[in-house]
């Protein structure tokens, strides 16, 4: 990872998930904070207040709103449609279609330090 002071927003309904996440990435020099938001509705509004966010790690199937749709709404708004958007889920077949709605990378649960990290330096430069 290039970039130094990465705020990363970690958007999953279960809280060991996010615990995991922000762990893994706290151990990296360059990451500077990890927010956690419970759904896509609740990442939505996060980014819309605080637009220093460097890339979000999203989970598909989430109740209020899942990460397609989430994806579908971030992609089609000015200000959020640039942040990276890693998608991270046990289910594999969902791959193709996130990717089509605007996710520019995909990781299968259970995710791996080195995994996640190698995925985020490729797309923060």
């Amino acid at each position: 990872m290039n970039k130094t002071n990465l705020r990363v927003l970690a958007v999953d309904d279960d809280m060991i998930n996010r615990k995991l996440i922000k762990t893994m990435l706290m151990k990296q020099d360059n990451v500077a904070e990890v927010i956690e938001a419970v759904n896509g509705m609740e990442a939505l509004d996060i980014l819309k207040k605080d637009t220093a966010i460097d890339i979000v790690l999203l989970d598909i199937i989430m109740p209020i709103m899942g990460g397609i749709d989430f994806l579908k709404v971030a992609r089609t708004d000015d200000l959020m449609k640039a942040i990276p958007v890693i998608v991270l889920t046990t289910d594999e077949t969902i791959r193709a279609e996130a990717l089509d709605v605007g996710a520019n990378d995909f990781l299968t649960k259970p995710i791996r330090e080195n995994d996640i990290v190698t995925k985020i330096s490729k797309l923060i430069l």
